[in-house]
């Protein structure tokens, strides 16, 4: 089994650690590294085909290895319990749903303080008396 046999089965952290080793080794080797990372393609969550375990599509390897590397479960995917399904859907909805109000929420609490960070300084400005020219010591 070759190195990059063993990095691919150790996924895109494996890959990212020994770019960094070769960016600090010696920059031409990270640089090299990352090279053939970025041609290669394993940096691709979404490539078709992959290497190591994401080369065969239908095996439950991939989905697990796409779902890892990928960013989470994905929606499409069936347990093959329908019941299990709707809840997950629901679930994700209602979660979904909460963080959109949660940010919403969050913007105004910081529209809210921007506001009265801006009154509070134009009311110590008002408050400061108007200067006239300053004469300067003769």
């Amino acid at each position: 089994m070759g190195i990059t046999a063993k990095l691919d089965d150790l996924g895109k952290p494996a890959w990212i650690a020994l770019m960094i080793l070769g960016f600090l080794a010696y920059w031409p080797l990270g640089l090299g590294i990352l090279a053939y990372v970025v041609w290669s393609g394993r940096m691709r969550c979404w490539k078709r085909g992959g290497y190591g375990r994401w080369h065969n599509e239908g095996k439950d390897g991939m989905r697990e290895a796409m779902g890892r590397w990928c960013g989470g479960a994905k929606r499409g995917y069936s347990s093959g319990n329908s019941a299990f399904d709707d809840y997950r859907e629901e679930t994700i909805r209602r979660l979904e749903e909460e963080e959109r109000e949660f940010k919403d929420f969050l913007e105004r609490l910081r529209q809210a303080k921007d506001k009265s960070e801006f009154d509070q300084f134009m009311a110590d400005r008002g408050r400061r008396a108007p200067q006239g020219p300053e004469q300067s010591p003769a």
